[in-house]
């Protein structure tokens, strides 16, 4: 924050999370600044159901990306009400910055909390949006929360699972900061500006890392399928998506070349007499699907003896694939003796190198994903269709040479796709740092001006 001045005058606010705030600056709870907005849509006032998300903010639930998360209720008074401009609360989540300025009029579920100012002429509602983004508050918070919490992250070490309902008779009492309504004005102005900037160069690097991942998939589908000689001899496969193929390669199937053998649970499912035990790793599609490395050395979750018995045991340096639900179609190359539940399919007595067959069932994870897509089930992958993959063979010493061209290459772009990443999170951690700064008084903005359309542009480009 070294580019911004700090306030001439400080006093100490007596609140830990915020410390020391501008002398004139005053403090109340938040009680007595924002009102909870508490209306039941009974009689039904409205039908467009809204959604939180980290993400993308409040929308309407038919925006919403991705099919997790919970379906809408049938009863429409089951919900509450959201004016425009309201400041929306996940209960569950707000910890960790589940919060946003709803565009809509609408419903929304009853673990939302709706806020609004109490007083419209001495309350700009984006600045206090914008407290509850604050790092510093978010953490102060958490000592409020009740429920799960799961931590960790850091660039990414995952677990991530946060879910602490804090009461709306707790946050009434938290203190918030009252700057002039003029000056909350410029501050959420400053961090409008700001934050899009952030937000901008954040989406940039998030493309730089599709185009890597898309690049890094084309090298891997140009080797296992065409080979690594631009010179040699083609023919064609007889498969349609496959195409010309060396002209040396063998054309078969997985069914030919391997044992196609589904997994399966234990019944009945959640018996505490077969599942959540320590004898038998459990391997879930949850497992082979958390990241890209070729190699599942490990499982969170084991059976009891019990439940293994009942189950088939794949063994160690068994080729897997997740066969149902939307992230079929991805490979992982066992390196423990687990169990498998029946969402997934192993490769047993495999006769070729089982990198390069990773590799070929990593190409095809979209392919397989569109030919289940028909149908309002659940999507699932049968072990015939998994026999009937197409799969070109090349000589052994002629794998060997493309695994390792592969993993060379692949390791590049690993390394690209982090740099990136790392930028992300620096600038993530920028973002909520200049948030805490401006909120907590920290630094002074108030002669901050807003660029012209062609230095937002300049800033925008550069």
């Amino acid at each position: 924050m070294a580019k911004y001045q700090a306030y001439a005058e400080y006093k100490d606010s007596g609140v830990e999370w915020l410390g020391e705030i501008p002398s004139h600056w005053d403090l109340q709870r938040l009680k007595v600044i924002l009102n909870e907005r508490n209306e039941k849509n009974d009689p039904i006032k409205s039908t467009n159901i809204l959604s939180l998300t980290m993400h993308q903010g409040v929308i309407p639930y038919s925006e919403k990306e991705g099919s997790g998360g919970n379906k809408p209720k049938e009863d429409l008074t089951a919900y509450k009400l959201v004016y425009e401009n309201d400041i929306v609360l996940n209960s569950m989540n707000v910890i960790v910055g589940s919060v946003g300025i709803s565009r809509y009029f609408g419903i929304a579920s009853l673990v939302y909390y709706m806020l609004y100012p109490r007083n419209l002429n001495q309350t700009n509602i984006r600045f206090y949006n914008y407290i509850f983004q604050a790092k510093s508050f978010q953490e102060n918070l958490g000592r409020l929360g009740t429920g799960i919490l799961i931590k960790k992250s850091e660039s990414s070490g995952k677990l991530n699972t946060i879910r602490m309902k804090i009461s709306m008779e707790d946050l009434n009492n938290e203190i918030l900061t009252i700057p002039s309504v003029e000056e909350q004005t410029q501050i959420a102005n400053f961090l409008d500006h700001e934050t899009a900037k952030i937000d901008h160069l954040i989406e940039k690097q998030q493309q730089l890392i599709e185009l890597l991942k898309e690049k890094r998939q084309a090298v891997i589908s140009h080797a296992v399928t065409k080979g690594l000689d631009p010179n040699v001899p083609m023919k064609d496969s007889g498969v349609e998506w496959l195409g010309e193929v060396p002209e040396h390669w063998e054309v078969s199937k997985f069914g030919f070349i391997s044992q196609v053998v589904r997994g399966g649970s234990p019944r009945p499912a959640g018996d505490p007499t077969l599942f959540n035990g320590d004898y038998s790793p459990w391997v879930t599609v949850a497992e082979i699907t958390k990241d890209d490395e070729l190699y599942l050395t490990s499982t969170e979750t084991f059976l009891t003896k019990k439940g293994s018995e009942q189950c088939r045991v794949f063994k160690a340096g068994t080729l897997l694939l997740s066969n149902s639900g939307a992230t079929l179609g991805v490979p992982k190359i066992l390196c423990i003796d687990a169990n498998a539940n029946d969402g997934v399919v192993g490769f047993e007595q495999l006769q070729i190198d089982i990198e390069f067959a990773y590799y070929y069932l990593s190409i095809l994870t979209n392919d397989l994903r569109e030919r289940v897509k028909q149908g309002s089930g659940q999507p699932n992958l049968n072990t015939d269709i998994v026999k009937n993959i197409s799969i070109a063979i090349p000589p052994i010493s002629e794998i060997q040479s493309i695994v390792a061209e592969i993993k060379g290459q692949v390791e590049k772009f690993v390394c690209l796709i982090q740099k990136a990443e790392q930028q992300i999170l620096l600038m993530q951690e920028r973002r909520t740092a200049l948030i805490s700064a401006a909120v907590t008084g920290k630094i002074d903005v108030r002669h901050w001006q807003a660029p012209t359309l062609a230095e937002a542009h300049t800033e925008l480009s550069a």
